[in-house]
C-alpha cells in the first residue's frame, strides 16, 4: 500500500476561516513533506499567517486577480489549492482556473452536520458539492459494502465565543491596518467598520442576548400552542447568496409569513429563529412584527435571537428554511421540512415538495430511515469531528484532515472504491 505523504505536493491557500486554523494546517502539511504558500487579500488574512516567507499579499483589484493567480500557480508549480467556501469571487475564479489546469481543489466549510463537525470536500461545497448529484439509493449501495461504525458526536456544543472573538479581531486588523490592500473589493456588502462594530457589539452583548433567548424560549415552550419554526440564515452567507432564490433575508421572511397566514390553522404559531451569529444589521424583530400585522397573524409570530435550536425543535410541528445546515437537525428528529434553495440534504425522500401554504396546513413527514442512511454516509465521508475556532476543536480536526487531503481519492470516492483514508477508523472521543 502506498504511503500517505506530502512529497511533491505544493499547496496554495487562499482565504480561510477567521483565526489560525489555516496556518496550523499549513504547518502540518509542511511536516508531511509538502510546500505551502498563502495568498492574503487584506490585513486580517496577513495577521493569522505567521511566515513572511510563504505569504503572498495580493494588493490589486478583483479584475486583475485572475492573471495574478495564473502566474502564481505557474511560478510555484502549484498542485493543490485550499479554500474556505468556493463562492466568494476570488475563490470562484480560483476554482474555475484550477479545474482548467488540473489542480486539485480542497474546500472546507462549516459542517453539514452540526454543531461539532467540519465539512471537507474536493472541487466544491454546498450547492457545488458532489452530494448534489448523489441519490440516497446510491449512498445506500455504497454503504452496503462498508462495515464501519457510525462516529458519535462529542457532548460539546462547539466554539461560538471563539468564532465571534476571531471575527471581531479579524475585522479590527482590516479596519485599522489595511493600507496595502485598499484596491481589493470586499465580497460582503457591509463596509469593514460597520462589520467590526457589529461583531464587537455582539461580543459585548452576549450576556444580554443569552437572557433574551432564555425568556423567549420559555414563553414559547409554555405557550401551549402548536408551532412551526423558520430557520433564518445570515444574509451574507455563501449558501444563501449563491444557492437560493433570495438576495435578502427580508424576502424570505415575507414569503414565510405570507404562506403561514394562508395555510396554517388559526391556533398555530410561527417561531422565526435567527442564526447564532446574526449581527443585527437588519431589525428582524421589527420586520416580523410589521409583516405579521400586514398578513393578519399579529401575536402568532415570535422571534428568537440565536441560541441552541434543540429546545425549540423538540416540540415543533414543522420547519422551513432556505438551505441552512440546521435543516439536518430537523430531519434527524423526523420533523417535516421544506427548503427553498439548493442544499446537500434536499432529497425527495425527506424534504417536502408541497406548496408552502399546504405545507403549513398538513406537512408530509420525512422518510426517517432514508435520512439516517444519508447521515451515516456523510459521517463516513466528508464530515470530520472538530472545529475551526477553539484550540481543542482545531487539534481534533488536524489529527484527521491532513491524511484526507493527501489521500489520492476524495472522501466520497474513497468509500466507494473501498480505499478509505485512515480517518475512517478514528472515533470521536469527547
Amino acid at each position: 500500500m502506498a504511503l500517505i505523504t506530502g512529497e511533491n505536493k505544493r499547496f496554495l491557500f487562499l482565504q480561510g476561516p477567521h483565526g489560525p486554523f489555516f496556518w496550523r494546517l499549513g504547518q502540518m502539511l509542511e511536516r508531511a513533506g509538502a510546500q505551502v504558500w498563502r495568498v492574503g487579500f487584506n490585513a486580517g488574512d496577513r495577521a493569522f499567517w505567521f511566515s513572511p516567507k510563504t505569504y503572498i499579499g495580493y494588493c490589486g483589484t478583483l479584475n486583475d486577480w485572475a492573471e495574478t493567480l495564473r502566474q502564481t500557480l505557474h511560478d510555484k508549480s502549484i498542485t493543490d489549492i485550499v479554500l474556505y467556501g468556493d463562492t466568494r469571487p476570488v475563490h470562484a475564479q480560483a476554482a474555475e482556473m484550477a479545474r482548467q489546469m488540473g489542480i486539485r481543489i480542497h474546500v472546507f466549510e462549516e459542517g453539514y452536520l452540526r454543531p461539532y463537525w467540519v465539512s471537507y470536500e474536493r472541487d466544491g461545497s454546498n450547492g457545488n458539492s458532489a452530494l448534489m448529484q448523489l441519490s440516497v439509493d446510491q449512498m445506500r449501495e455504497t454503504l452496503a459494502d462498508a462495515d464501519l461504525d457510525i462516529p458519535q458526536a462529542p457532548a460539546h456544543w462547539g466554539d461560538m465565543r471563539q468564532h465571534v472573538f476571531y471575527g471581531a479581531l479579524y475585522h479590527w486588523f482590516v479596519m485599522l491596518r489595511n493600507g496595502h490592500y485598499r484596491k481589493m473589493q470586499r465580497h460582503r456588502a457591509l463596509d469593514v467598520k460597520t462589520e467590526f462594530a457589529l461583531y464587537f457589539m455582539r461580543l459585548l452583548g452576549m450576556p444580554f442576548y443569552w437572557l433574551s433567548r432564555v425568556f423567549s424560549t420559555l414563553r414559547i415552550k409554555r405557550g401551549g400552542y402548536p408551532y412551526h419554526i423558520a430557520l433564518l440564515q445570515l444574509e451574507h452567507d455563501a449558501s444563501f447568496q449563491a444557492h437560493s432564490p433570495f438576495s435578502k433575508i427580508d424576502e424570505f421572511i415575507e414569503v414565510i409569513i405570507e404562506g403561514f397566514a394562508k395555510g396554517a390553522p388559526a391556533h398555530h404559531h410561527l417561531v422565526l429563529k435567527a442564526h447564532p451569529l446574526e449581527n443585527g444589521q437588519t431589525n428582524i424583530r421589527r420586520l416580523i412584527k410589521n409583516l405579521a400585522r400586514q398578513h393578519g397573524v399579529e401575536g402568532r409570530c415570535h422571534y428568537v435571537r440565536g441560541g441552541k435550536l434543540a429546545q425549540l425543535l423538540d416540540h415543533a410541528r414543522s420547519a422551513v428554511t432556505v438551505n441552512s445546515t440546521a435543516g439536518q437537525q430537523v430531519l434527524w428528529r423526523g420533523i417535516p421540512l421544506k427548503v427553498f434553495g439548493a442544499a446537500v440534504y434536499n432529497k425527495p425522500e425527506f424534504v417536502s415538495s408541497q406548496p408552502l401554504h399546504e405545507f403549513f396546513s398538513l406537512p408530509t413527514t420525512p422518510d426517517t430511515a432514508a435520512y439516517r442512511d444519508y447521515r451515516r454516509y456523510l459521517l463516513e465521508t466528508s464530515q470530520i469531528a472538530g472545529g475551526f475556532y477553539a484550540a481543542k476543536g482545531r487539534r481534533q480536526l488536524l489529527r484527521q484532515v491532513v491524511d484526507l487531503m493527501l489521500h489520492p481519492h476524495d472522501p466520497y470516492e474513497a468509500l466507494e472504491v473501498g480505499k478509505a483514508a485512515p480517518r475512517q477508523q478514528l472515533r470521536v472521543i469527547p
